[in-house]
């Protein structure tokens, strides 16, 4: 596996190695120890998988809050999507800004993002479906989420406002600076 950090460090994107012929390929997406030695050990508790059937579905920007925050381990397998972490870690030098990346079924890569990162992602082509291990349950009760298109995030998606395919629930979600407090800091932070 090759891991690569983003320009947030915390943030990485993880490409399996694929092992391939005339049959297909054959690849380990996920190993404890190797991942444990690149990113940390981390107890991954719940798999989750969504099928959007449209090209230019927008989900998110999703995250629990503490105590049920989640670190989320991303993959497409089936089409593409852009995925987009934001930090939202309060004292972090990097609080605001975003990473993102293609991922796709053909490329294998996935994304590591710990938990203090909202999450989001467009699909690319139709009938995509994302997997991805979570490190805590899923809670209502923590669940929170970031408007998509908030204008002082400058994320660059792939869809305008008006063509994006959204839940109700995403249409409706606050602007970073109208969240209250996401009780993620980093030492030394307010």
């Amino acid at each position: 596996m090759q891991f690569e950090r983003t320009k947030i460090p915390d943030v990485v994107l993880v490409t399996p190695q694929r092992n391939g012929d005339h049959r297909g390929y054959f690849s380990e997406t996920f190993r404890s120890d190797v991942f444990g030695q690149n990113i940390g050990a981390f107890n991954f508790v719940q798999d989750n998988q969504s099928l959007s059937v449209e090209a230019g579905t927008v989900r998110g920007l999703h995250f629990q809050i503490e105590p049920r925050a989640q670190g989320k381990l991303v993959r497409c397998i089936a089409g593409a999507i852009l995925d987009v972490a934001v930090d939202i870690r309060r004292g972090s030098p990097t609080f605001g800004q975003y990473v993102q990346a293609e991922l796709t079924a053909e490329n294998g890569c996935q994304v590591w993002l710990p938990a203090g990162f909202a999450h989001g992602f467009c699909t690319l082509q139709p009938n995509s479906v994302i997997s991805y291990k979570v490190t805590d349950y899923y809670s209502s009760d923590h669940d929170r989420g970031i408007l998509w298109n908030d204008p002082e995030l400058n994320i660059i998606w792939p869809v305008t406002a008006e063509s994006a395919v959204l839940s109700q629930k995403d249409r409706m979600q606050p602007r970073l600076a109208e969240l209250e407090t996401t009780s993620f800091t980093i030492a030394g932070g307010s």
